[in-house]
Formats: structure tokens, sequence, C-alpha cells
């Protein structure tokens, strides 16, 4: 089974690309985030295009920003909207949606940003984390979880191009790193680095300043499960090549292939970066300050 999460930053601007992408890589479960559009609409941009190709659809969102969704040909089950617990900002938002397919339960899911340390959104993402916890210590001892999706949290400074460029912002902050490991504690397991323990691994790449090109990126977008999951796992990548060209999103797609790997274990990043810029952490060029993720919702 082919499980994948992709922050796709607007579904309608993004329609063409995702319908390419799914008639390229054939993913069996998709995780999509910051659709930006209504439950109502997306189902109307979307629901001919997703039956021809076997999906069922559960979305969740109100039209303005935020919005989730779990697309998937491998059953649709006991669909849930919403994080028990959400703090809100200061109602409950679109942020998280999860089902069960193909005997897993999965979560799609939009951390907040975070803004900036000062900002009552980033107390407001710590909140919504901890809750987050919560769940998954309820729901890990039970079966299969995997909890995917743009976690707005680098987790270690090997998961940012240069960590200098991010001083003082969020994203990498220390209680952020601490509020995503009680999610290890918890009992999940980030399979990007089960797989590929020591490579750079990129998933978004700001639009501005040729950042994808000189592989200026972050990994935000993880893949993180139990350990029953983590033992089927065969392959876990990045689609770089979703990110490339006119059109896209700013993330790329995170895939997980369990059980059997129908394109082999072919790598973290595929295709991989070009060897110019890729390895520029440490770098004291400022040319990827624009890297630092905008403060959106």
């Amino acid at each position: 089974m082919r499980i994948a999460t992709w922050n796709i930053n607007s579904a309608k601007a993004r329609q063409p690309r995702l319908i390419e992408w799914l008639d390229r890589a054939s993913p069996d479960v998709v995780c999509l985030q910051e659709t930006k559009l209504s439950d109502e609409a997306f189902l109307e941009l979307f629901d001919e295009d997703l039956f021809r190709r076997g999906y069922r659809v559960a979305h969740h969102g109100d039209g303005r920003w935020n919005g989730v969704a779990i697309l998937s040909r491998a059953g649709l089950e006991d669909v849930r909207r919403g994080l028990p617990g959400d703090p809100g900002f200061p109602g409950p938002e679109p942020r998280a949606i999860s089902a069960s397919c193909g005997g897993i339960r999965i979560w799609s899911l939009y951390v907040p940003n975070g803004r900036t340390v000062e900002d009552p959104h980033y107390a407001y993402k710590l909140a919504w984390l901890a809750a987050l916890r919560d769940v998954v210590a309820e729901l890990a001892p039970q079966g299969p979880v995997m909890t995917l999706g743009d976690f707005n949290i680098a987790p270690t400074d090997a998961d940012v191009w240069d960590i200098a460029e991010f001083e003082g912002a969020t994203h990498v902050t220390e209680a952020e790193r601490a509020a995503l490991g009680r999610l290890h504690d918890a009992g999940l397991l980030d399979l990007m680095r089960e797989r590929w323990p020591d490579e750079t691994v990129y998933t978004y790449w700001d639009y501005r300043q040729l950042c994808f090109p000189k592989n200026y990126g972050m990994r935000i977008d993880l893949t993180l499960a139990t350990a029953d999951v983590a033992a089927r796992a065969r392959a876990v990548w990045v689609d770089r090549a979703a990110r490339k060209g006119t059109g896209t999103s700013d993330h790329a797609p995170v895939v997980v292939d369990l059980d059997e790997a129908p394109d082999g274990d072919i790598g973290p990043m595929v295709p991989p970066p070009s060897s110019r810029g890729s390895s520029a952490r440490g770098s004291s060029s400022r040319a990827g300050a624009g890297t630092r993720r905008r403060a959106s919702t």
C-alpha cells in the first residue's frame, strides 16, 4: 500500500498538478493539507476526477485558510473531522481529519504555523500539539496509527539547510521540538529517519530566491507511525519531481510504501538534487534567507 502526504497549498490552484501526480505516482491513500476550500467546494472541484480513479474522499475545510483531506482507494471508514481537545484560535480550525484506511488509522494534519515566538499563535501551536499528543497516547496502544502532514517543525538542525538562518524563528525552537518528541514518546516513529537516518532530506522549499534549485529547504512534512506500521515500510521518499516546474506547491509529497516498493527503495529524495547547492548547510551566504516560512495561518 502506498500512502502519501502533501501540503498542496491551495487545491484549486494545484488541481492540474494534483491529478497529474495521482496518475503518475498512483498512491492508495493521500493526505492533503492547506486545501483552502470548503467541503462543498472541494467535492465540486474534484469529485468526478477522484471517483473515476477509484478514490473515496473525506474533506474538512471552511473555505478560507487551512483545510485537510484524505483520499483513499483502500477503504475510508469511521471518518472523524477535527482534533479532540483542539484549543482553538479562538475556535477549532479545520486542521485534522482521520479515517481507517486499509486497517490503519490515518490522520491528515496541518499543525499551526506559530508565526513568531512572541505571537499568540505560537502558544496555540504548542497547545494544539499537546492535544495531538493526548490523542496519540490513547490510540497508539489500540492498533496501527499514522499521523501524516505538515507539522511546521524541523525535527533537528539537520532538517534545515542552514540553521543559522532560523535563529530566533519558529519551526526550530526547543519547545516545538520537545512537543514533537512527546509524540515519539507516545509511540510514534519518524519513518523517514527510520529509513534514512543520516541523509539530507527536505520537503519544503520557499518560492523565493531560487531556493528549490539551490536545495535550500526544510523537512517539515512528516510521516509518523506506530512500530507495527514502521515494520512494514519498504520505502520512504520525497517526490521532488512534483515540486518542479510551474504552478506547483512549495511542498513536495512524502511517500511511504508498505509491504512492497513498486519503484524499489529509490532513495530519500527522488530525483536527488544536483550537487550544486545541495551541501550548502553551514554556508555564510544569505541567499537562502527566504527559506524561512511565511507567517501563514
